[in-house]
């Protein structure tokens, strides 16, 4: 691989770290966003059509998917044949300079491929080879499809939604899917983290093959779930919501709102303007308060019903109660605290139009990271390549 190294990026964690990325999912593609957001040189060995994601919705008033351009952009592409021996021959050569490959191939088309673990790891030893697939690649499902919507059912999260607010205000509506792909991002992040610590692990142990789940990872944030489980509680979207606090309608919006310690109980009561059902002994014992949730949330939801969303966070800011507003899209991407933290950048687009994109979901405070650079056109490499 070329190296694109500038001064900016020479620093960065994973400078120097060359990966190779086949990706026809959200999972293992944002695996690859974040190594390239930490400095890694990423590859997208693309099928000659492209991969499918280049025309995953939502797409952008010209017709590029803007799901695709968050995931690759500050990468490049590069297209192979796998079916072809000169596409086996590229992936050979691209394999030989690489230490991570991420693979969201199917389990059935790998050996035809030149993508079998077993021998990918004796031609290249060192390399870390990252499986990322919907319910692993091994075990009865490991030939098992799976979309989004299945992976969040199959991981829990989906029998826990709708929610708080929203099941008290729509009580017969079925299981939900979180919007976008929260699934695939958590499996992306557990195959990131895992390619680290695999990577990590190469000079003393050689290279690894590593299995990634993505409904584990969506298994895995159901954590207190899954320890109320063990103690004989089963939660359901009925009952999970915090016994008071939680989500808001306010005169023009919507609040989250969460109270855990007793200090945060007591600016909740100045907050509110210290009334008289707030002075009751009882609710001095946070037991005692949980025990009331309902009783609680309905004086909130009233009160917030008589209050513009922008006074109750700016005045709850004040007293450090934890509150912030629900935004639209465009609030975020203009909002004062992201434009601080530097949180978006320009990009250029693969069709040459400019947009701001988010730079990743994690900052280090002495060494800044690259801004969004340029979304690839498919087998721009072509040519480095072959020369």
């Amino acid at each position: 691989m070329q190296s694109n190294e500038t001064p900016q990026t020479a620093s960065l964690p994973l400078t120097g770290c060359r990966v190779l990325e086949r990706s026809n999912t959200v999972a293992a593609a944002y695996a690859g966003r974040m190594l390239a957001a930490l400095g890694a040189q990423v590859v997208m060995l693309e099928p000659p059509g492209g991969s499918r994601l280049r025309q995953a919705p939502p797409m952008t008033g010209d017709g590029e998917s803007a799901l695709f351009a968050y995931l690759a952009v500050g990468k490049r592409s590069l297209a192979a044949d796998l079916a072809s021996p000169p596409g086996r021959a590229l992936l050979a050569q691209q394999l030989a300079q690489a230490d991570i490959l991420i693979d969201d191939t199917p389990v059935r088309e790998r050996e035809s491929l030149d993508l079998a673990p077993r021998d990918v790891g004796r031609r290249w030893p060192n390399l870390v080879h990252v499986s990322v697939l919907p319910f692993g690649a091994e075990g009865p499902k490991a030939e098992w499809e799976g979309e989004e919507v299945n992976l969040l059912h199959a991981g829990g999260e989906g029998f826990l939604l709708p929610n708080g607010l929203s099941h008290e205000l729509f009580p017969d509506r079925p299981p939900l899917k979180i919007y976008g792909h929260f699934g695939g991002y958590q499996g992306g992040a557990m195959a990131a983290f895992c390619a680290l610590s695999a990577w990590w692990a190469v000079p003393a142990n050689g290279g690894q093959y590593v299995d990634v789940s993505v409904q584990d990872a969506v298994l895995s944030v159901g954590a207190f779930a899954l320890q109320r489980l063990g103690d004989g509680s089963l939660e359901h979207r009925t009952s999970r919501r915090f016994r008071y606090g939680g989500v808001f309608e306010a005169q023009d919006g919507y609040i989250e709102l969460l109270t855990l310690e007793d200090r945060q109980w007591a600016a909740l009561v100045q907050l509110l303007g210290s009334p008289d059902w707030a002075a009751d002994p009882g609710l001095r014992d946070p037991l005692e308060r949980s025990r009331r949730g309902d009783e609680i949330n309905a004086h909130v939801r009233e009160w917030m019903a008589r209050h513009p969303v922008d006074d109750i966070v700016r005045r709850a800011q004040e007293l450090g109660v934890p509150a912030a507003k629900y935004r639209l899209p465009a609030e975020v991407v203009s909002g004062e605290q992201e434009a601080a933290r530097g949180l978006f950048a320009p990009a250029e687009l693969a069709s040459g139009l400019a947009a701001s994109i988010l730079v990743a979901p994690f900052q280090f405070r002495c060494t800044p990271l690259p801004r969004p650079g340029r979304v690839p056109v498919l087998d721009e490499m072509a040519q480095e390549v072959s020369a």
